[in-house]
């Protein structure tokens, strides 16, 4: 999303039109879900997906026709099973679809996308929103969790109305005063740093950045921990594991999951982890491993009940076995525990 409205805002200062293409809605089997995003211009689809196939290559020729004739649109699209069939797309589904043309010569746009790009580099809440009542003549808009506590900005008191904790990484139309409106968490606040750059994190992280998380990867082995491997991470760290406070800055805000290669290195990651005393620390391995770690612990002075606030084993139990079964069971523990966290904060 971050690459998105930066070459967004290459494009526009460089006195060229986009057009942004935007699932608004779905419903049934489709490829991607509301929030998925693409941005076309002259030069193709420079950025984004929202789902390749039939649907993709059909809004890529209405986003080629907005951006000849300089309009915006919604279009629905919709694929029976015989349709499904005939393209050769394994899913099927209705999706609907915002084509908003971006003018070069609107400044507020290139604004906006200089911000949606500083709100990426900090680590707080915000929310973009579109009003979508008139589909030709379209105003979209970033609220900042500031801005949403203090009810300054365009969009603020929409945010309030609806509560942080209705999104947890999820897009939604909403209405107020006889106006229709998408909202989409842009950022949401707090890293993921995934300790163990092994299969499930492999799983784990892309699936983690589809439902709103920023995840730091950090291993002791390049091979593990590079952006060819984690495309998705916003950082991968090679480092000592037992010096992470060298390479990265755990905070009250932030999540751990440890899935390093064996028992030394998880316990040396568990006991800074808990030091840094983040808003969850998940540890991965047989109930054995989680023993032996435990019992260093206790040794090294932490407190039995500080130790067992750790969720060991990681994730929720749902009998997951394979690396991509487990990487879901933890993304459903840490979306659990960020729509708690943001219950409480109201």
């Amino acid at each position: 999303m971050e690459k998105l409205f930066r070459k967004l805002r290459e494009y526009l200062e460089q006195g060229k039109g986009a057009v942004l293409v935007t699932v608004i809605a779905s419903s049934g089997s489709t490829p991607r879900g509301a929030g998925s995003r693409m941005l076309v211009t002259e030069d193709g689809i420079v950025c984004g997906t929202i789902g390749g196939g039939a649907v993709e290559y059909r809004a890529f020729q209405k986003a080629t026709e907005a951006l000849k004739n300089r309009t915006s649109c919604i279009k629905g699209y919709t694929l029976t099973r015989d349709q499904v069939a005939d393209i050769g797309m394994v899913c099927g589904g209705n999706v609907t679809v915002c084509f908003q043309y971006a003018d070069p010569e609107n400044g507020e746009l290139r604004d906006l996308a200089r911000r949606a790009e500083e709100a990426f580099r900090k680590d707080e809440d915000s929310w973009l929103v579109l009003d979508i009542t008139d589909e030709t003549c379209w105003k979209m808009d970033i609220c900042t969790e500031k801005e949403r506590r203090e009810g300054t900005g365009t969009f603020s008191e929409l945010i309030r109305k609806k509560g942080p904790d209705a999104f947890c990484g999820k897009a939604l139309q909403a209405e107020a005063e006889n106006r229709r409106y998408y909202i989409e968490p842009l950022v949401q606040a707090g890293t993921v740093y995934v300790f163990g750059g092994g299969h499930v994190a492999q799983k784990l992280v892309p699936l983690l950045s589809q439902v709103g998380f920023s995840c730091v990867v950090m291993d002791d082995r390049e091979e593990f921990s590079n952006p060819e491997v984690f495309p998705d991470a916003k950082e991968t760290v090679v480092g000592d594991m037992n010096r992470i406070g060298d390479y990265l800055h755990i905070t009250s805000r932030d999540y751990v999951c440890i899935m390093t290669r064996g028992h030394q290195f998880d316990y040396y990651v568990q006991r800074q982890a808990l030091s840094a005393k983040p808003k969850y620390i998940g540890v991965m391995g047989s109930r054995n491993k989680i023993r032996v770690v435990t019992e260093k612990l206790l040794e090294d002075g932490f407190a039995l009940e500080e130790i067992e606030s750790c969720h060991m084993p990681i994730g929720t139990r749902i009998l997951a076995e394979t690396p991509a079964e487990i990487a879901v069971s933890i993304a459903g523990e840490l979306i659990q525990v960020r729509a708690e966290s943001r219950k409480q904060a109201g």
